[in-house]
Parts: C-alpha cells; structure tokens; sequence
C-alpha cells in the first residue's frame, strides 16, 4: 500500500471506531509499517486539517472526532476532481487555503472505492501553467480575515501616482476586477465607499475593533458600467 492509499485507510479506520482509540501498534501492525511512520502520518493528517486526537499515556492512542468530520458523502470521482480543478484554478482567489483543506476532508470523508475513483482520475487532467510575469497576485490573510472576522483593517495605500497614505477601513467584500482582487471597504479617512487594490496594500495589520453593521446598499457604491455579481451557494 502506498503512503496516499495508507493515509485515507488509517483516516476510515478511525472513523469506524469513532469514538474510540486505536493505538499507534496496531495501526502499524495492520498496515505493515514501524509506529514512526504511523507517527509522521498522523501529523500529516492533523496538519491538513483532518480531526484526529491523541490521547496519551498507557491505554492511549488515536481518535477521529465524528463532531468535527463528514459522513460518508455520495461525491463523485468526477464531481471531486471537478472541485479540486476548479481550485487549481483559483490559487489566487480567497480562502484558496481552506478549499484546499476542505476538499482533502472531503476525499477523507468519500467511500475508498470512490476516493481511489477521484485519484485516479484527477491525474488525467493537468494545466499549462502561465510563465509570463504579471500574474495576479494571491489575497494577504489579514485581508481574508478581516472580511471573514468583520474586524477593521489599517494598511498604506499607493495609489495609481505612487503616493501613500494610511487608510483605516471597514471591509466589506472581496472583488474580482480586471486588474487583479479588491476589497470594499467604508474608508474612514474619505468618510465613504472605496475599492482597494490588494497589490498596492502594505504594511497591513487587523485590528481588534469589530466593524459597525453597514451594508453595500447604505453606502452607495459606484461601480460605473459593471454590474457587481455576489458569490452565492447553489
């Protein structure tokens, strides 16, 4: 068994014994490896965001906590790598880091035959990566967990002159423009709606202080000849 198979056969043996332990010994005796390596894949697990525990001590070992995982789901191989290209694509989009973890909790949570399906699949689809310099630039954290947290966010700004100044904002939504990602913000400093490069953003810094309630409608946003579409579920 290699490591890939071996890491989702440990993720649905926990799951099946939920909530009980099973030790380090017996994961290693029944995939016919030392505990070290059980040992290094569990932290890969952890580390990609799957909720094992360990519980230490003589009658200690490793469990999956149900409350914080998916059942079973009825995704299919295509459906799955449909997700993991739509992600591949997005690299620079917002949260791409948590798509990523999701989509490796969902592979965690699929029946293995229909896991092994995805797997299998996804290698017979590839992008051409661009090389031309340019490319859009990813979103900053602080900005995504400023929108995410509803928190206010201080940054300088460099406007299309080169000329700096602090802003202290409300941001309120991440958007997607030709030239590259924005947030909307209310700007304290113009006491109005303003749309913020991310690429021109530096020295960012989330504050504690939790934004007012205001919504795009109150403040009046001019986006002149675009009509300003709203990621939705479904």
């Amino acid at each position: 068994m290699n490591r890939t198979d071996r890491l989702y056969a440990i993720v649905e043996d926990l799951r099946a014994i939920a909530p009980r332990l099973r030790t380090a010994r017996e994961l290693a005796d029944r995939y016919e490896v030392s505990t070290r390596t059980i040992e290094r894949d569990i932290s890969a697990l952890q580390q990609s965001g799957v909720p094992i525990y360990a519980d230490v001590g003589r009658r200690g070992g490793y469990a999956l906590d149900k409350r914080m995982s998916l059942p079973p789901l009825n995704f299919t191989a295509a459906e799955s790598v449909a997700l993991a290209v739509a992600l591949e694509r997005s690299l620079d989009s917002p949260f791409a880091h948590a798509g990523r973890s999701a989509l490796r909790k969902i592979l965690a949570a699929m029946p293995e035959p229909d896991a092994a399906s995805a797997r299998e699949l996804v290698g017979r689809v590839g992008l051409i990566e661009r090389t031309e310099t340019g490319i859009a630039q990813g979103i900053p954290p602080l900005v995504e967990d400023a929108v995410r947290l509803r928190r206010v966010l201080e940054f300088g700004y460099s406007d299309a002159a080169g000329a700096i100044t602090h802003r202290r904002v409300e941001p309120m939504l991440l958007l997607r423009s030709k030239n590259g990602w924005c947030v909307v913000t209310w700007c304290r400093l113009r006491e109005a709606a303003r749309v913020f490069r991310v690429d021109r953003m530096s020295d960012i810094t989330l504050t504690d202080e939790p934004m007012p309630a205001r919504t795009l409608e109150s403040c009046d946003l001019d986006l002149p000849d675009h009509k300003l579409r709203i990621i939705a579920f479904g």
